[in-house]
C-alpha cells in the first residue's frame, strides 16, 4: 500500500499484478506520486500469488487447444478482484493488446469512476472467464508488445489520476495539454531569447496576449495518426 487508507476522499486504484514491486517502485515519482503523498489518490497493489491454492502457488497454466507460452488461470484472478471489491466499487480493468484503445476521453471517462481495479496480463493473456466472470473492460495503450502490463497499468495510472480535481496543481494546464478540446502541443521556448543563433519568435516576447494566444493556434501541433494496417 502505497498511501494511508485514512484518506476517505482519495480516489482508490487496486492493481493485481505477480510483480506488485514494479507498480510501487513507478508510483512513488511525479504527479502520481505527489498525489499519493497528498492524499487525492490510494493506490494498492496486490500480490496475485497470494491468491493461490496450491503449494507451488501457481498462476498460469497451458491454454487449451494448443499454443506456445502460458495463459494466467481465472482462479487467482477473480478470487483477488472479489476480496478488492469489498472495499473498492471500481470498474475492473484487463490491459489486453486486443481492447479499447486508450485516449483522453477514455481516461476522462475513467478519472470520473468511483475507482479502478486494474488486472496486470503476462505470457499469453488471461483466460476469458476473467472477463465474462467479472464484467471486465479491455484496454489497450497501443499496438505493440511488452512482456507485462505493469508498465501500461501506469501509464493509464497517470493519464487518469491527472484528471482528478486537485491532482495537477494548475487547472489551465490540463487545458492546454495535447489531447484537450482546444488546440494545444504547440512549440514551447524558455531562456535564453536566442540560443545558437535560434532566436524565440518575436511575438512571444511581445507580452502581447492576443497575439501570442493567435500565434500558438496557428503553430498547434497535433499528433501524428497511427497508421492502419492494410
Amino acid at each position: 500500500m502505497l498511501n494511508p487508507a485514512s484518506a476517505s476522499a482519495a480516489f482508490r486504484i487496486d492493481v493485481v499484478s505477480i510483480f506488485p514491486e514494479l507498480v510501487r517502485v513507478v508510483a512513488g515519482f511525479g504527479v502520481v506520486g505527489r498525489a499519493l503523498r497528498c492524499g487525492l489518490l490510494e493506490l494498492r497493489t496486490h500480490d496475485l500469488r497470494d491468491h493461490t491454492r496450491d503449494r507451488h502457488r501457481q498462476v498460469d497454466d497451458a491454454p487449451f487447444g494448443g499454443g506456445a507460452g502460458m495463459v494466467l488461470k481465472p482462479e487467482p484472478i477473480v478470487s483477488a478482484v472479489e476480496s478488492i471489491r469489498t472495499e473498492n466499487s471500481g470498474q475492473v480493468i484487463l490491459l489486453e493488446p486486443w481492447g479499447e484503445r486508450l485516449n483522453q476521453p477514455l481516461a476522462a471517462q475513467l478519472s470520473e469512476s468511483s475507482g479502478l481495479i486494474i488486472v496486470c496480463g503476462r505470457y499469453e493473456g488471461i483466460d476469458d472467464r476473467v472477463r465474462q466472470s467479472l464484467g471486465a473492460r479491455e484496454v489497450s495503450i497501443g499496438d505493440y508488445v511488452l512482456s507485462g502490463a505493469e508498465l501500461p497499468a501506469m501509464v493509464l495510472i497517470d493519464a487518469v489520476a491527472r484528471l482528478r480535481p486537485g491532482v495537477v496543481g494548475a487547472g489551465e494546464s490540463l487545458n492546454q495539454d495535447t489531447f484537450a478540446p482546444e488546440p494545444g502541443g504547440w512549440p514551447q521556448f524558455t531562456r535564453p531569447a536566442e540560443y545558437r543563433g535560434l532566436r524565440v519568435p518575436e511575438v512571444l516576447l511581445s507580452g502581447d496576449h492576443t497575439a501570442i494566444a493567435r500565434w500558438r493556434r496557428q503553430h498547434a501541433r497535433r499528433p501524428v495518426p497511427s497508421t492502419e494496417k492494410p
